[in-house]
C-alpha cells in the first residue's frame, strides 16, 4: 500500500478527475477528505469513494468553496480534526471560466475563473503551510491542466491561472524545500470530463474552430484514462517520490517512474519547469 497511513486533502473532489485521484488514494490505504462546492455531488463521491476504501481507509467531506478564506480555513480545521494530522494536499478544484474573445468576456466570471483556480490553488496551500512546516513533511500536489504550457485562444482566464498555478507551485517549492515539504504540479493529459463537455456546448464560435475539432476527436477517441494522472498523482503523495520537488510532469509524456534515479540531477536543474526560451535553445544565433 503504497499510501498506507497517508492523510490527504483533496480539493475538486466530487467528480471527474478528483474523483478519480480519490479512489486511487484509498485504494493505496490513504485516508482522505473530499471537498467540492456541490453538497449533493460530494455526498454522492463520498459514498462511492468509502465504497471503493472498504476496510482501508477513512473517507470524510465538506462542502467548501476554496476561493474563500473561511471555507479553506474551516476545511483545514475540519481535516486536522478528523484525520489526526495532515500529509498530502491536492488541489484540483478548477473550471475553464468564460470562452470567447477577450473583449467580450464577462469580467465578473472572467475573474471569479482566476479566483477558483488560482485563488483556489494559493489558500489551500496558505492554510496548510503551519502544520506541514511543523512535522518538517509534506506532499503539495497542483492540478496545471494545458493552459499552463501554451497558448489556449478563447480561454484566457483558464490559460492564465493555470500558468500562475505551476510559477506558484516551482516558488513554494523553493520556499519550503529546507523543510522536507515536496511541491509538484501534473499535467494530467487530454481527460474526458466536464471541461470537455463545456467545449462542445459552447461550439466552434466561442472556443475557435481548431479546439473544437480537437475537442470532437478527443470525444470519440476515449482521452486519457483518468487512472494515468491518478497514478502519477499516487506516486508523488507517496514517499517513492521524496526530494523531487518544483516540478510540472506531464502523466502522458514523462517517465515519471524512473525519476528517483535522477534525484541528484533533478534538483540543480531546470528540467520539468516552466522557463523561457531563447535563440540558442533553436539552433539560432541572433546579434
Amino acid at each position: 500500500m503504497k499510501l498506507a497511513h497517508r492523510r490527504a486533502l483533496i480539493t475538486g473532489a466530487s467528480q471527474g478527475f478528483g474523483l478519480a485521484i480519490a479512489r486511487a488514494f484509498v485504494e493505496e490505504g490513504a485516508d482522505v477528505v473530499l471537498c467540492a462546492r456541490s453538497a449533493d455531488q460530494l455526498q454522492q463521491a463520498n459514498k462511492e469513494v468509502a465504497e471503493c476504501a472498504g476496510d482501508r481507509a477513512r473517507v470524510f467531506a465538506m462542502p467548501a468553496d476554496v476561493s474563500q478564506p473561511r471555507d479553506v480555513q474551516a476545511l483545514v480545521k475540519m481535516a486536522l480534526a478528523e484525520l489526526g494530522g495532515l500529509d498530502i494536499l491536492v488541489c484540483n478544484a478548477g473550471v475553464y471560466g468564460p470562452k470567447g474573445p477577450i473583449q467580450e468576456a464577462d469580467w465578473g466570471e472572467w475573474s471569479h475563473a482566476i479566483s477558483i483556480n488560482l485563488m483556489g490553488t494559493v489558500l489551500p496551500c496558505r492554510e496548510i503551510m503551519p502544520h506541514f512546516a511543523q512535522q518538517k513533511y509534506g506532499k503539495i500536489v497542483l492540478l496545471s491542466g494545458g493552459g499552463a504550457t501554451r497558448a489556449l485562444p478563447y480561454l484566457s482566464a483558464y490559460a492564465a491561472s493555470k500558468a500562475a498555478v505551476v510559477r506558484f507551485g516551482e516558488t513554494l517549492a523553493e520556499e519550503v524545500r529546507d523543510l522536507g515539504i515536496d511541491v509538484n504540479a501534473v499535467a494530467p493529459g487530454a481527460l474526458n470530463t466536464r471541461l470537455l463537455e463545456e467545449v462542445l456546448q459552447a461550439g466552434p464560435t466561442k472556443v475557435g474552430r481548431t479546439f473544437y475539432e480537437q475537442a470532437l476527436r478527443q470525444k470519440q477517441e476515449g482521452g486519457t484514462p483518468l487512472a494515468r494522472g491518478a497514478s502519477l498523482c499516487v506516486f508523488l503523495a507517496s514517499s517513492a517520490s521524496d526530494g523531487i520537488t518544483g516540478k510540472l510532469i506531464s502523466a502522458v509524456w514523462d517517465p515519471w517512474q524512473g525519476l528517483p534515479q535522477h534525484l541528484g540531477e533533478l534538483r540543480d536543474t531546470d528540467i520539468y519547469t516552466l522557463r523561457r526560451i531563447v535563440p540558442e535553445d533553436r539552433g539560432k544565433h541572433w546579434e
